[in-house]
């Protein structure tokens, strides 16, 4: 820790240093976050910030008030180059006002003091980091299961009929994703037929194309059969031209057509309302013959 005499100064002029940091930081951050973030919140987190850090100096050590700062600053988005920034400036500004008392301390002790105050903010910045790293890991840890839980939905829609909609590029990854949650999916659901929607896929280029078809094999290997729906004038002129085989998949144009489909499969089709109209005047009638 800091030498008593250099301790006792730093407490009694923290008015001045936390004013003289803020400065710092206020002009270093302001063109940086201030598109961003309002000047009312910037200047708001400034001061927590030096807060905490004063706070491990009049308790003689760390607090669990870092854990708490860093976990918010995660939340709010902001990058881990803020609180390193602020802690430099925060060392340069102590150091600075610790040599402008020349009078007080002598000139031999300076190499001393410079050591005594990277003793105090170093262990800081490691604090800070290391909690603001372990918060950001479990953060992005939890937006990946949430990501990957929407990049392969499968929705049930009607009994033994369920829908895939993908939306973005497939890569290796996510054609892993899609397959496991196809034939999770698939059992869960009692599904007979799945329509995999490509309509928002961009690209369906032959790697895209051999996961499609992969995961349509494994599909009916358990009893299933899959439909490839939302296939664009511009995607089958590129299936076409890659030469890929796709007499084993079912494919349709749209959704709706897909769907027709799937009810045929599964034993029901869809009747108009005139339709069912003109059945039933044939039964009426047919009565009235009898």
């Amino acid at each position: 820790m800091l030498p008593k005499r250099v301790n006792q100064i730093i407490i009694n002029n923290s008015d001045i240093i936390i004013k003289n940091w803020l400065k710092a930081v206020s002009e270093k951050n302001k063109d940086e976050y201030t598109s961003t973030i309002s000047e009312e919140m910037l200047q708001s987190t400034n001061r927590e910030f030096v807060n905490v850090i004063f706070k491990s100096l009049h308790e003689d050590h760390l607090t669990t008030d870092i854990e708490d700062f860093s976990e918010r600053l995660v939340h709010l988005g902001w990058p881990l180059s803020y609180l390193t920034d602020g802690l430099t400036t925060f060392r340069r500004v102590v150091f600075d006002f610790i040599l402008s008392q020349n009078e007080k301390i002598e000139t031999d002790f300076f190499s001393v003091i410079l050591d005594k105050v990277n003793g105090w903010v170093d262990p800081i910045i490691t604090r800070l980091v290391n909690e603001y790293s372990g918060n950001w890991e479990h953060t992005v840890s939890l937006q990946r299961v949430a990501l990957q839980e929407l990049s392969a939905p499968l929705i049930p829609v009607m009994r033994n009929i369920t829908i895939m909609p993908l939306i973005g590029t497939i890569d290796t990854e996510r054609a892993k994703l899609i397959m496991e949650n196809l034939l999770q999916g698939v059992i869960k659901h009692n599904a007979e037929v799945v329509l995999i929607d490509i309509t928002g896929v961009p690209v369906v280029d032959t790697m895209v194309a051999h996961h499609l078809i992969q995961a349509a094999e494994a599909v009916r290997l358990i009893g299933a059969n899959c439909i490839l729906v939302g296939i664009r004038p511009e995607i089958a002129q590129t299936i076409v031209n890659l030469g890929i085989d796709l007499t084993r998949f079912p494919t349709r144009s749209s959704l709706r057509k897909g769907f027709e489909t799937a009810l045929e499969m599964t034993g029901r089709k869809i009747i108009r309302e005139n339709k069912k109209k003109e059945i039933i005047e044939d039964i009426m009638k047919s009565i009235e013959k009898e």
